[in-house]
């Protein structure tokens, strides 16, 4: 296949009726629907995801991303009596974000805004594409109040409102470090059995960071998918995670990502098919024509049409069989997305 073909945005479009786009996860999670997709061979067969367990070898490390999602939708007032929503996006210093703000004609500088008796913010500052630099006071601890008070921030493709169970729901079992406002999706199938078992099996955990921002969602306007600038986002490997992650490669020992943030993250970190510990602001952008030192196989949710991710998986195990899978994946009504099926990508 040509290059050229590769690198259009438009190579990456399919067609995906809207009642396939899951709305609300499954009761339970680990039932989602599976598609295994051999790398090699692009054989595909279909599963539900509690039989990633037997998928998986001893000795396979499994690299999951440990960031959590917080509910960075804050709807408030001015002083007088404008409601005005903050979205929390990224943390500066001490008390400072970076947020989206609506509308923003009405938080210029200046502007004081009450969320409750015990938070209220202050607009500092502009920021980049109308952002806006936000300082916040409170009583108490801050986590807590904007778990009490802020809105889960759902994808926009999911077209309710976020309620309290999304809480939940749109959280891996084992996130542990504040600073997503989008989950790690493929993470979301995953339960403490399963985790359990896999441990049990001999599959060997190691632990990631890369704080999901709204890029993820950002579309690709260009023609070209070179012309692409992704957003940055915060990642970090620990000495653990990068000493399990090597002499797993040392030992020619699978690799298998959870998820896209989690092989961006891996390979942002990576040096001669070896992993470094340490953290940074990546803006890595995987597509066809890039080469992948660390994975060998990949969990992933599906993806939008013409989106990055869907480049990545792209590059990963090939564009036409991600198309046909993706092709088969909506004859056979998958669910899709964030609250959707999975897939799991593997070496024969």
């Amino acid at each position: 296949m040509k290059d050229d073909f590769l690198l259009k945005t438009s190579s990456y479009f399919y067609e995906l009726p809207e009642n396939l786009v899951a709305q609300y996860p499954l009761d339970n999670r680990s039932q989602s629907r599976l598609l295994h997709l051999h790398k090699q061979t692009g054989e595909i067969s279909h599963l539900r995801f509690n039989n990633i367990i037997d998928l998986l070898n001893k000795g396979d490390v499994l690299v999951i991303n440990n960031t959590k999602v917080i509910p960075a939708r804050l709807f408030g007032t001015k002083s007088t009596g404008a409601f005005v929503e903050v979205f929390l996006l990224k943390h500066h210093e001490e008390n400072r974000w970076e947020c989206l703000v609506r509308p923003g004609r009405k938080l210029l500088p200046g502007a004081i805004v009450n969320f409750s008796d015990k938070l209220t913010a202050k607009i500092i500052d502009k920021a980049d594409e109308g952002k806006r630099i936000v300082e916040f006071y409170y009583e108490g601890d801050f986590w807590r109040l904007l778990d009490s008070i802020g809105k889960t921030p759902l994808p926009p493709y999911i077209l309710r409102e976020a309620e309290e169970k999304d809480k939940e729901t749109y959280q891996t079992v084992y996130a542990n470090k504040n600073g997503s406002v989008a989950a790690p999706t493929a993470g979301l199938h995953f339960t403490d059995e399963i985790i359990t078992k896999l441990k049990e099996k001999g599959v060997i955990l190691a632990e990631v960071l890369l704080h999901v921002g709204l890029g993820t969602f950002r579309p690709v306007k260009s023609d070209s998918i070179e012309n692409h600038e992704m957003h940055s986002e915060f990642c970090e490997i620990g000495t653990e995670a990068a000493n399990i992650i090597n002499k797993a490669k040392k030992e020619n020992r699978r690799v298998i990502a959870v998820g896209t943030t989690s092989t961006r993250t891996l390979e942002s970190f990576a040096h001669d098919n070896l992993v470094n510990y340490g953290s940074k602001w990546t803006n890595i952008f995987i597509h066809p024509g890039k080469q992948f030192q660390i994975i060998d196989g990949l969990i992933t949710n599906f993806h939008m049409p013409e989106s990055t991710l869907l480049m990545l998986v792209s590059a990963f195990a090939g564009y036409e069989n991600i198309m046909k899978a993706y092709k088969i994946a909506v004859e056979k009504e998958y669910r899709f997305f964030s609250y959707g099926d999975a897939m799991a990508i593997l070496p024969d």
